[in-house]
C-alpha cells in the first residue's frame, strides 16, 4: 500500500555529539542553506535530535530559519510531571519549553541503555498524555535478518506499544522510524528494494492495528546519505529519513531533505 499522499519527514539524529559550538555553526550552514534554496513545509517535515542540553539553544537558534524545523528531543524519562528522579527530564518538561518531538525506542537505548518493553510502554504513554509527537524506531539484528526473522521481529516491536496508542493517538501523534541494527553508522545499508519490503509489511501490520495505518509516515535509517537517498525517496512506503552521521554535515542533511521533498513537487 502506497504512502506517497504523506508528507516525508527527515529527521537528524545528533546522538552524542557534537560540541555546542560546533552543533551552533551546523545550524546557521543548514539555515543558509535553505535560505538559499528553500525546502517547503508542504513538501518536506524536518527536525534535528541535539543532545538534551544542547535542546533549548538549537530550538532558539532554529526560530530565526526560513521555515519551522522541529527540536526533537533524543529521549524521554519513563516518569511523569516533577520529582525526585535525578537525571531524568520527563515529557511534562519536554512540552514546557516547547519540545514536541521525540525519539523512543532507538536500538542503543534498547541494546545499551535497558530500555526494555515496560519502559518503552511507560515513556510512549507519557508521552503521548503529554501531546508530544513520538518517533518510534523498530529494526533487527544482522543475526536476527539472518535467520529470516527481520519481519517477525519489527511487527513485534510495533505490537509491543500497540496497547498505550490510542486512536486518536496512531493517527496525529506516531511517526515509525525503521532502522535496521546491522546498517546503524556501519556505512551499510539495506537495498531500497529490501527496505521497501520491510516497510511495506510494516504498513500491512500498522493497518491491522489502526485505520490510521495507511497515513502513518515510515521513515528508514541505518547509514542514509546523499548518495542513496534518491532512491530511497523514491519507494512507495519510505516516507523519509531518521539520519544520523550525514546530518552532522550541513550540505549532506540538507540535500537529503531535497531529495525527500522532490517526491512531493
Amino acid at each position: 500500500m502506497s504512502g506517497s499522499t504523506i508528507i516525508p519527514w527527515v529527521v537528524g539524529n545528533w546522538k552524542m555529539n557534537p560540541q555546542q559550538s560546533t552543533a551552533i555553526q551546523l545550524v546557521q550552514q543548514f539555515k543558509d542553506l535553505l535560505k538559499q534554496q528553500p525546502i517547503s513545509e508542504q513538501h518536506c517535515h524536518i527536525g534535528v535530535a541535539p543532545i538534551s542540553i544542547a535542546l533549548t539553544r538549537i530550538q532558539s537558534e532554529l526560530a530565526s530559519a526560513n521555515r519551522a524545523v522541529a527540536t526533537v528531543a533524543q529521549d524521554v524519562s519513563r516518569f511523569a510531571g516533577t520529582g525526585a528522579y535525578t537525571g531524568e527530564v520527563s515529557a511534562d518538561l519536554l512540552t514546557d519549553s516547547q519540545i514536541q518531538y521525540v525519539l523512543i525506542g532507538h536500538s542503543e537505548r534498547r541494546e545499551l541503555l535497558g530500555d526494555q518493553v515496560e519502559i518503552l510502554k511507560q515513556k510512549m504513554t507519557h508521552a503521548l498524555q503529554a501531546g508530544m509527537t513520538v518517533i518510534y524506531c523498530v529494526g533487527e539484528s544482522l543475526e536476527q535478518r539472518e535467520q529470516g526473522q527481520a519481519e517477525q521481529v519489527v511487527l513485534q516491536q510495533i505490537c509491543d506499544i500497540a496497547s498505550v496508542v490510542s486512536a486518536e493517538q496512531w493517527q496525529s501523534q506516531i511517526v515509525i522510524a525503521y532502522e535496521p541494527i546491522w546498517a546503524i553508522g556501519t556505512g551499510r545499508t539495506a537495498s531500497p528494494e529490501d527496505a521497501q519490503a520491510i516497510h511495506a509489511k510494516i504498513r500491512e501490520g500498522l493497518c491491522q492495528i489502526t485505520p490510521a495505518g495507511a497515513q502513518i509516515a515510515l521513515l528508514y535509517g541505518g547509514s542514509v546519505k546523499p548518495e542513496n537517498a534518491v532512491e530511497l525517496a523514491a519507494c512507495a512506503d519510505i516516507n523519509g529519513a531518521l539520519v544520523g552521521g550525514a546530518s552532522l554535515n550541513a550540505e549532506s542533511f540538507y540535500q537529503i531533505a531535497q531529495a525527500f521533498a522532490q517526491t512531493q513537487q
